[in-house]
């Protein structure tokens, strides 16, 4: 799966979880401070990217993926 391809899936799961319109999701938007999560969303968050994109990640590190694009980073690697 392309770069391109992870993003748009982030953005997508992040829009519907935190309820933020997708058109201000960018790279560089952090969870908290930009996006509004609560620590209970970004538990949620990380449930939500491991069913959207299949895979298992390890929760205290994904808990510490401030960024958008970080979390596309993140990601990456799992699916490599």
């Amino acid at each position: 799966m392309e770069r391109a391809e992870i993003e748009k899936k982030v953005k997508e799961v992040v829009s519907r979880i935190l309820g933020v319109d997708e058109s201000i999701i960018t790279p560089e938007s952090r969870f908290v401070e930009d996006l509004g999560a609560e620590s209970v969303q970004s538990l949620e968050l990380v449930a939500a990217f491991e069913e959207a994109f299949d895979i298992e990640m390890e929760e205290q590190a994904a808990l510490e993926v401030k960024t958008v694009g970080k979390a596309v980073d993140f990601i990456s690697k799992y699916l490599k």
